[in-house]
């Protein structure tokens, strides 16, 4: 019995010492600190199991790492813009005839072509990256009117016509693969006059006419594909005109008005235009 009591005894005493020397390392062991401790303690990061992943997709209206700045060789634009259309009416002349009677033309006589605003449509290629080609669509309806001192009453309200210009224009780009990129041009417009009315009872009538054209203006990527363009154009085309009947009878059967004029209209617009 005396062994076996001082066998637990030894037991007892090995338990109470291993308990405390246990106890005073966890006491003495420091807690995480500094560059270690947002390692030990960071919280764990749960993973969603359907998280989107990135596309790539970039919006028409954003500009991305993928989208090229400026215009180069290979872009097509097509641009929307509202045109205004300004008749220059230089150096008239207008002629006078009678039935059987000679051709008199009237001095200090002229004719007067009201402005015209209207939408426009321009379709442009970009074959070096500097020269571009471009062509503009639309339709302008003007009134027409000659007045003078030797114009019967003064004035007389000849009509109206809708003019047809397309323009071919090939440009000169100075800053290619730029936000800002101005430009000068030269080209060619072709005229043709439909839908004419003659006022007071006249017939009234106008052959094909055409002749060079200058521009300059800017393009401007504004955001993506999107760009902004100002343009001014001079067109240097003269006008044939002439009209019979209604009103002219009146100063003698078979009366006939002809005029010839440099319309030269100044063409200004601005638009908006996208990249393809």
């Amino acid at each position: 019995m005396a062994k076996i009591r001082s066998l637990l005894t030894a037991m007892v005493a090995g338990v109470a010492a291993l308990s405390g020397t246990a106890k005073a390392q966890s006491v003495a062991a420091p807690a995480a600190t500094g560059a270690n401790a947002q390692y030990v303690n960071a919280p764990i990061m749960k993973q969603i199991p359907n998280a989107p992943r990135p596309t790539g997709h970039c919006g028409i209206f954003e500009t991305c790492a993928s989208t090229k700045i400026g215009l180069g060789r290979g872009d097509f634009m097509i641009r929307l813009s509202g045109v205004g259309v300004l008749p220059q009416d230089r150096d008239s002349r207008v002629w006078l005839t009678g039935a059987t009677g000679p051709m008199t033309e009237l001095k200090r006589s002229k004719l007067s072509t009201t402005n015209q605003a209207m939408p426009e449509l321009t379709l442009e290629y970009f074959i070096t990256d500097n020269v571009s080609v471009d062509l503009i669509a639309t339709s302008t309806r003007h009134e027409v009117a000659a007045s003078g001192a030797n114009i019967p009453g003064g004035k007389l309200d000849v009509g109206s016509a809708w003019v047809l210009p397309p323009t071919l224009t090939f440009a000169w780009h100075f800053r290619p693969h730029k936000r800002f990129n101005p430009y000068v041009g030269v080209g060619a417009t072709a005229m043709w006059f439909h839908n004419m009315h003659g006022a007071n009872g006249m017939s009234l009538n106008s052959g094909f006419t055409g002749g060079p054209s200058v521009n300059v203006g800017f393009d401007y990527q504004i955001v993506g594909n999107w760009f902004f363009n100002a343009d001014v154009k001079q067109m240097f085309v003269r006008m044939h005109a002439w009209a019979k009947g209604g009103v002219l009878d009146s100063f003698g059967a078979g009366t006939k008005i002809r005029a010839h004029e440099s319309l030269d209209p100044t063409v200004v617009s601005a638009g908006i235009a996208y990249r393809f």
